[in-house]
């Protein structure tokens, strides 16, 4: 058997149709040997890098992998990963769950449509806070006075106008903003095409995108704008298809959840207010919809970017397995913690 059949052999479906530099690509992806004993168990919460760790899962064994990884956007978790460190990470996650997914199974990534942070390559004077002036007076006020009175200083101009020199300082040399002109100024990335393309990249082809309607920012947090951007109350569900046979099965769902929520493009779903013990939980509805929508009972469910548990708890109470994989040891012992309580509260025919 050549390299190509034997890689083939072991990824469960026929990987000369992708490219060939696909396939060189994803070849060393694939353990050859690997004694059963080496790879990660079901129903346990590992702690380590996912980079890592995700090699350590027996190939074709995960019908559904769902996360929602890093965003970028500022939490202490992410405080060491420049934005080249991030990409590299979710490309490097992605493409090592290719090996590790069934053919015709699936790879959902729950994440923000925009990455917002500090961009020092940006101007930085970026707008006229005009509703916060405490002065009406504008930059063409200014200008008209200096016209008609070419001599005058900054003073002068200040007196004449009824304002402040500080005023005339800020409308002639644009700082409208506090700090405007030292301040980094915020960048916002559309995160969707980065997404699509680490996934083609991997061998996985985009299959659908729900999008979760969450709570609005000032609900429950402090939020204010000193621009027209819309409040954040909105994040994408990508979901990816490894190539192979998918089952289709509408009894996974009673005719009220497919009415609902099955089959629909939008999924309304409260944010988790209560952060105490994690910052950037998200709700277990998220996970549940997708393990049932995607899996049958016993079906492998994984999370390289476990948290605080939650999609443990949804797999737990859906009666699937599931793999967990955390960097942080604190929340390593957080989530095994509520996987343990999600699995004592199950009715007796499902506890293990």
């Amino acid at each position: 058997m050549d390299g190509n059949s034997q890689l083939s052999s072991r990824a469960g479906f026929d990987l000369k149709r992708l490219s060939p530099e696909l396939q060189a690509r994803l070849a060393p992806l694939y353990k050859q040997g690997e004694p059963a004993e080496n790879y990660l168990k079901a129903n346990e919460i590992y702690q380590g890098d996912a980079r890592s760790l995700l090699q350590n899962i027996k190939p074709n064994s995960v019908a559904l992998s769902v996360w929602s990884p890093p965003y970028f956007v500022g939490k202490e978790y992410e405080a060491d990963l420049t934005f080249a460190d991030w990409q590299n990470l979710l490309a490097t996650v992605i493409q090592r769950h290719f090996p590790i997914i069934k053919p015709g199974g699936f790879l959902a990534i729950n994440i923000a449509d925009i990455l917002v942070f500090k961009d020092s390559s940006m101007p930085r004077v970026q707008a006229e806070v005009v509703s916060r002036r405490r002065s009406s007076v504008t930059r063409e006020d200014i200008l008209k006075a200096k016209e008609t009175h070419p001599h005058f200083n900054r003073y002068q101009l200040a007196e004449f106008l009824g304002c402040s020199e500080q005023t005339i300082d800020r409308r002639l040399h644009g700082n409208n903003i506090r700090g405007g002109k030292s301040e980094t100024q915020t960048r916002v990335k559309i995160v969707g095409g980065l997404i699509e393309k680490w996934g083609l990249d991997a061998g996985f082809y985009p299959y659908d995108r729900r999008i979760w309607v969450k709570d609005a920012a000032w609900e429950n947090s402090r939020w204010a704008s000193l621009s027209y951007r819309s409040v954040d109350e909105f994040e994408y569900l990508y979901i990816f298809w490894k190539p192979g046979v998918t089952k289709v099965d509408r009894q996974r769902l009673t005719k009220k959840e497919w009415r609902e929520w099955g089959s629909r493009g939008v999924w309304n779903i409260p944010s988790v207010r209560a952060n105490d013990n994690h910052e950037a939980k998200f709700p277990v509805e998220i996970p549940r919809r997708t393990i049932r929508l995607l899996t049958d009972p016993e079906d492998a469910v994984l999370d390289c970017f476990m948290g605080s548990g939650t999609t443990a708890v949804a797999a737990i109470r859906e009666n699937r397995q599931y793999i967990g994989i955390e960097l942080s040891p604190q929340y390593v012992g957080l989530a095994r913690k509520n996987a343990e309580t999600a699995s004592l509260q199950l009715p007796l025919p499902f506890k293990n």
